[in-house]
């Protein structure tokens, strides 16, 4: 690691980390770090409530995996027992709390997921249940006495929920302490986190000025939006895309996004500009294609290409497989079907989007535009509904 840190002079170093993030506390005190000449422990702490990673959350991964490049040490932080609590940063309501047995077989996928991009070598892996879980309740009271009520309510997302009459439960004024002692007990010189993470971090900052140890560095990542283009990527959101799902239904979701959000996927998820001399489907294509061959394969990007031209580009959509729509229980106008489309490909689309795509004759069947959405066709078994240039299901009566 001494080495790698040799051949990147610290500014070097410096220049290429702030590329790509939203906010660096303080830009003087890492420059300082990373003049020690020593690798610097990197915080990223995650908690596995779910099994599968999404794309928004490799910008942080991929910036962790910047500091490894450098020759410094990745600690991955499993928040086996942070997971149980629930992170309430930008959450409108209370987590519903999980099971130990539920955080651990999600902690086993999401490790594998993201050794995709950390070197797994050069990651020091740890749970915060080690420290946690062996402290008393004389050292939880004297943890929270670190900070005050006061100090706590000033997250505005706890905030809002008091002015809104919302409950805020005790266990999630504890979340900031708890993250923040992580930081204290693997002596984080910096930690990355999206930019909703600032308060927590923060906190982590002052239990480590309380305990005599050197302040982190708090290096924030911008939240990637979904592909709804509007709220960040969320599984609850539906506007995700996952590191796991398969070649073509990752390349098909990444197709469907807009020209705006291409040039921030671009910059965030391959660190780098969208290119502006070629067509903007050839563009689309181009970053669908990478990111499909990051998490799988070369030839399994290819294949995703080649399987897209035929369902779309060449329009070949009734020898194409795709996804059964099953009409039973849904209302047979022609908005209804559409929207019971978009959700059996886990696309997010409002009423209203779709009420304008059939409008301007993006929706149709079997090749034959409806302009009307309120009109209710004739459905037939095997019928081909073209939602839009990316997205088309069969219907099943």
């Amino acid at each position: 690691m001494l080495n790698d840190l040799k051949r990147f002079t610290p500014e070097d170093q410096l220049a290429q980390l702030r590329r790509g993030a939203a906010q660096i506390l303080s830009e003087e005190e890492l420059l300082a770090k990373l003049r020690l000449g020593r690798p610097l422990n990197v915080k990223l702490g995650v908690d596995p409530t779910a099994p599968d990673i999404h794309l928004g959350f490799t910008v942080a991964l991929q910036k962790l995996r910047q500091f490894q490049d450098f020759g410094h040490q990745a600690v991955l932080i499993i928040g086996d027992f942070t997971a149980m609590i629930g992170d309430p940063s930008g959450r409108s309501a209370t987590r519903p709390q999980l099971s130990h047995d539920k955080v651990m077989n999600n902690a086993r996928t999401f490790q594998e997921q993201a050794f995709k991009i950390l070197d797994k070598g050069r990651t020091r892996t740890v749970f915060n249940g080690e420290w946690l879980e062996v402290m008393t309740f004389e050292d939880i009271i004297k943890l929270t006495a670190r900070v005050t009520l006061q100090q706590i309510l000033q997250r505005e997302d706890f905030k809002t929920r008091v002015e809104q009459g919302a409950p805020v439960r005790l266990h999630e004024i504890m979340y900031p302490l708890i993250q923040g002692w992580d930081s204290v007990q693997v002596k984080a010189d910096v930690e990355i986190g999206g930019t909703d993470q600032l308060f927590n971090i923060l906190v982590g900052r002052e239990l480590q000025r309380e305990e005599g140890l050197p302040q982190q560095v708090a290096l924030m990542m911008p939240l990637l939006e979904g592909l709804d283009g509007v709220q960040k990527m969320s599984k609850s959101l539906g506007n995700y895309v996952g590191v796991s799902e398969p070649p073509a239904e990752m390349f098909g979701k990444l197709m469907s996004i807009s020209d705006v959000l291409m040039a921030r996927y671009y910059e965030l998820l391959l660190g780098k500009e969208m290119p502006q001399e070629i067509h903007p489907m050839d563009a689309k294509k181009g970053l669908a294609r990478e990111i499909v061959a990051r998490y799988h394969s070369a030839e399994a990007a290819q294949g995703a290409l080649e399987d897209f031209n035929t369902r779309f580009s060449k329009r070949d959509l009734a020898q194409a497989e795709l996804v059964e729509l099953s009409l039973e229980g849904i209302e047979r106008d022609l908005l209804s079907v559409a929207e019971a489309g978009y959700k059996a490909l886990g696309v997010t689309r409002t009423r209203g989007d779709i009420r304008r795509l059939i409008q301007q004759g993006s929706v149709q069947i079997n090749g034959e535009k409806f302009l009307d959405p309120k009109v209710a066709p004739e459905w037939k078994r095997g019928d081909v509904l073209r939602l839009d240039k990316t997205h088309a299901v069969r219907v099943r009566v």
